[in-house]
């Protein structure tokens, strides 16, 4: 078994004499499309809504909440779906969500959050690690769809083009005050977090 794979190792490290490096150049060239493809495939049917909704910790408890909010329903009939909150668009930022993530899943194969009564203890948690992320980031996924340069204070609630001001006066970044606005925020938040 052992020379046997020392056969094939040796095999793979000569040039072919059987194969024009035409050939070879071109087969590894569709290869590489192929598995980019279907890479770029997988990696879209992830972002999906029905993806993020098929394990019931979330159909039951966060995508229920969601569906109550105006990145849901709306007058312009806009929807955003999870993943455009909750994963970044440009691919270096994505893949290293995709790998927090499947580092998630670890949560879902142990069972932290299976039943309504797990997922509300950890709730905060969950909440305010993705609060840090957003923070730390500048609330990228916000700025998608909203920015604080596209915003005409004019046809604002006077509160809102106020407090945008402000916001944008003190640097401030769209998590800082608008958490809770896709789901409901956990209970025991601090007061600055209100």
């Amino acid at each position: 078994m052992a020379s046997k794979i020392a056969g094939l190792l040796t095999m793979l490290k000569k040039p072919s004499a059987k194969y024009s490096l035409f050939a070879l150049l071109s087969v590894g060239f569709l290869s590489g499309i192929f598995f980019w493809g279907g890479f770029n495939t997988a990696m879209e049917a992830t972002n999906t809504l029905d993806f993020c909704i098929s394990c019931h910790e979330m159909h039951d408890n966060v995508y229920q909440e969601y569906k109550k909010t105006i990145h849901f329903t709306n007058r312009t009939g806009v929807r955003a779906v999870c993943s455009d909150c909750h994963v970044p668009k440009d691919w270096s930022h994505k893949m290293l969500r995709k790998i927090q993530a499947s580092g998630e899943v670890w949560g879902k194969l142990i069972g932290t959050i299976d039943t309504p009564a797990k997922f509300e203890a950890n709730r905060l948690r969950l909440a305010t690690n993705e609060w840090t992320r957003m923070k730390a980031n500048d609330s990228r996924e916000c700025r998608n769809c909203h920015s604080f340069e596209s915003m005409d204070p004019e046809r604002q609630k006077l509160r809102g083009a106020k407090m945008h001001k402000i916001g944008q006066d003190e640097k401030k970044t769209c998590i800082d005050c608008h958490k809770g606005i896709a789901h409901q925020k956990p209970k025991g938040m601090k007061e600055d977090d209100e």
